[in-house]
C-alpha cells in the first residue's frame, strides 16, 4: 500500500538539486587498491579503479563491475558509496577506517510496494565488519543512543538547511528551515550507529516519497556526509550525494525511567 501524502509535497527530486553543495569533494585515491570487506557470512572485495569504475567479487565467485564514489571523511576514515551492475534497486555505502580497520556497510534496497506494505519503500540492512589483511581495533560499530535528544542543524547548500531531532531509537524528526521544503516537516524511521569518537553514521527511511539515506557524522570536524537512494517524481531510480555542514543545537536530557525508546 501507499501512504498517502498532501498534494503539496515535493518529491525526492525537487529537493534534492544541489543538496551536495556542501559535500566533502570525492577523491580517486583508492583507485588502484583492492578493499576485503569481511562482513557477518560474507566476503566482499572492492577494487575501485579511475573515474568512478568498480570491480568487485564475492566469496561465493560472483563478480562484476559497477560504480563507486569515495570520500575522505577524516584522515583514515572513508565513506564508499556504490553500486553493482544488474542490482538498479540496491546501493550499499560502507564506512571504513583505514586506521582500526573496522567496517560498517549499509545496504539500501528499493521494495515493491506490494513488499514493502505500510513500511517506508526503501529498507535497509546494517553490517558490522572488517578490512581484510589485519587486526581490527577500537570500537567496533554498533547500534547507539548517544544521539537521542540532539538537535542539530544541517546546511547542504545555501538553499538547503534542515533541523534534525534525534527523538528515540527508532525515529527521528526533521522540518526544513531554508528551501524548497520550507515549513515542511515529518516524523521518520531512523537508526544510529556509533563509529567512533564523535562519529556516527545516521540513516532514514521516509514514509511520504519512497527515499532512503546515510549519512556520517563527524562532529569533530563539523562535516555531514552522506547519499540518498530512491525514486524520482517520475519512478526513474535515483543514487546522489549528499553533504552539509554540521551544528549541533541543543540537547534534551530525560529522568531515569523516564527516557524515550
Amino acid at each position: 500500500m501507499t501512504q498517502a501524502r498532501p498534494k503539496y509535497w515535493k518529491n525526492y527530486d525537487d529537493f534534492a538539486y544541489g543538496i551536495a553543495t556542501n559535500r566533502l569533494p570525492s577523491s580517486e585515491a583508492l583507485a588502484g587498491q583492492t578493499l576485503g570487506l569481511v562482513l557477518p557470512g560474507a566476503t566482499l572485495t572492492l577494487e575501485p579503479q579511475p573515474q568512478h569504475v568498480l570491480k568487485w567479487r564475492a566469496e561465493d565467485g560472483e563478480s562484476g563491475s559497477g560504480w563507486y564514489d569515495a570520500v575522505q571523511t577524516t584522515p583514515t576514515t572513508w565513506f564508499i558509496d556504490l553500486t553493482r551492475d544488474g542490482r538498479p534497486d540496491e546501493a550499499i555505502t560502507v564506512i571504513a577506517d583505514v586506521a582500526s580497520r573496522r567496517v560498517l556497510a549499509v545496504t539500501c534496497t528499493i521494495l515493491d510496494p506490494a513488499v514493502a506494505g505500510a513500511d517506508p519503500r526503501v529498507a535497509q540492512r546494517f553490517d558490522a565488519g572488517t578490512l581484510d589483511g589485519g587486526a581490527a581495533s577500537g570500537e567496533v560499530p554498533a547500534p547507539t543512543r548517544d544521539l537521542i535528544g540532539l538537535r542539530t542543524w544541517q546546511t547542504y547548500s545555501p538553499n538547503h538547511t534542515y533541523e534534525h531531532t534525534y527523538l528515540n531509537s527508532q525515529r527521528y524528526a526533521w522540518q526544513c528551515l531554508v528551501g524548497v521544503q520550507r515549513g515542511h516537516g515529518a516524523v521518520d524511521l531512523a537508526s544510529y550507529y556509533r563509529f567512533a569518537k564523535d562519529q556516527y553514521i545516521f540513516t532514514f527511511r521516509e514514509f511520504l516519497i519512497p527515499v532512503a539515506s546515510v549519512f556520517f557524522f563527524d562532529f569533530a570536524g563539523g562535516r555531514s556526509t552522506g547519499k540518498f537512494l530512491g525514486l524520482t517524481g517520475d519512478g526513474k531510480i535515483s543514487n546522489s550525494p549528499a553533504g552539509s555542514f554540521i551544528r549541533k543545537a541543543s540537547v534534551t536530557t530525560y529522568a531515569q525511567g523516564e527516557e524515550p525508546v
